[in-house]
């Protein structure tokens, strides 16, 4: 194998596939990361597979001869991303691959490319959906995802496809998320449900998810895999093989008290605040008609309190959270001024984004358990 290709776009394309490597493969080539040089693509295909992830992205390049190459992921993603802004060689003979970049040059062993697993077919495709939107939404949910894999329906976010509609859930028990967005099916798509994998979803959408773009989407359910493309990139994931909560018994259907506020003001607010709650610990919310007044914390390890002027409505309530799912929530809505409704102390609360009108809008919303006050 002997190409030549430009550094950006091989550094951007093996950092990415690097990323989805496991960080201890419980055999070496799966750390690996495959070139391949011409095949059907007549560019360098550079592609990670560990039996659950891929990640595929074409390059182009200039063939002088063609042919495939294994060598350690993290150690070629540090390397490309160290190389001076220049044409890039790289060439393979016997057991060393070579790597020439200006006046740099790196000699690098190869693995048994035959060791290799076949990467997946992507499945059939089921529709696309903007990429700026598909971005966003998996961002607002992925951060409600549960991170212990002993539970692993909590690891996952719930993907519902409809005809006219993906809605996205994740919850860790302590908090959920979801985002319900419209998106273009091809032809009669079934209602069906999956699970995949969070951190594997958001790693894939951040990078496929770009303004002006679309990812498509690709299921084979019964396969349970799960394919993106776009931007030049595929990804596929195995789906998780786990029952999702009965979710939506959970959301409230009525409320008796609502504060509107402004996301950044409260934001700012609970961060001081929250600097004297010991971690694990809650902050206080207490409103009434016109003020919210924030607290944490006590005479043993120390206190703090801030008072903000809030639009309420219902019997004043005092209420606690833990100041980091607050916060996580109210980052993800990407408006100016957010809606809190509750209905006790002791029950969910829901926040969701206010529109520049004032109206509460639609298609995300996040759900939070409140921590139980003492006495």
């Amino acid at each position: 194998m002997k190409i030549r290709v430009e550094r950006d776009g091989l550094a951007e394309a093996v950092a990415w596939v690097a990323r989805s490597l496991p960080s201890r493969p419980p055999v070496p080539v799966l750390g690996g990361v495959l070139l391949d040089a011409g095949g059907d693509s007549g560019a360098l295909t550079v592609a990670g597979f560990d039996y659950e992830v891929s990640a595929t992205v074409d390059v182009p390049a200039t063939v002088a001869a063609e042919g495939k190459a294994l060598v350690s992921g993290r150690l070629l993603a540090d390397i490309t991303k160290a190389l001076p802004n220049a044409p890039v060689e790289i060439s393979v003979d016997g057991a060393r691959a070579a790597i020439t970049c200006g006046s740099a040059k790196f000699s690098l062993p190869t693995m048994p490319v035959e060791d290799y697993p076949q990467l997946p077919a992507m499945p059939q495709r089921a529709g696309e959906v903007a990429g700026e939107v598909f971005g966003s939404a998996v961002a607002q949910v992925a951060i409600a995802a549960g991170r212990d894999d002993t539970l692993p329906m909590l690891t996952g976010v719930r993907m519902e496809i409809a005809s006219d509609k993906l809605t996205l859930v994740a919850t860790d028990r302590f908090r959920l998320a979801m985002r319900e967005f419209d998106w273009q099916p091809t032809g009669d798509v079934s209602d069906v449900s999956v699970l995949v994998p969070a951190r594997t979803l958001a790693e894939a959408a951040k990078t496929l998810g770009s303004a002006g773009s679309n990812v498509e989407v690709s299921l084979a359910s019964g396969d349970g895999l799960l394919g993106l493309a776009g931007n030049g990139r595929r990804a596929t994931s195995r789906l998780l093989d786990a029952e999702f909560p009965k979710y939506r018994q959970l959301l409230p259907s009525e409320h008796t008290s609502a504060a509107i506020l402004e996301v950044s003001r409260l934001v700012e607010a609970i961060k001081r605040v929250s600097l004297v709650a010991e971690r694990g610990t809650q902050v206080r919310l207490e409103f009434d008609d016109t003020t919210l007044r924030l607290s944490a914390g006590g005479d043993d390890e120390g206190s703090a309190e801030e008072e903000l002027a809030v639009e309420y409505t219902g019997e004043p309530v005092t209420i606690a959270f833990n100041p980091g799912y607050l916060l996580d929530g109210l980052g993800a809505l990407h408006t100016d001024r957010a809606h809190l409704s509750f209905t006790t102390p002791n029950r969910p609360a829901l926040v969701k984004p206010v529109g520049e009108d004032g109206e509460v809008l639609g298609g995300y919303l996040y759900l939070l358990m409140p921590v139980r006050l003492p006495g």
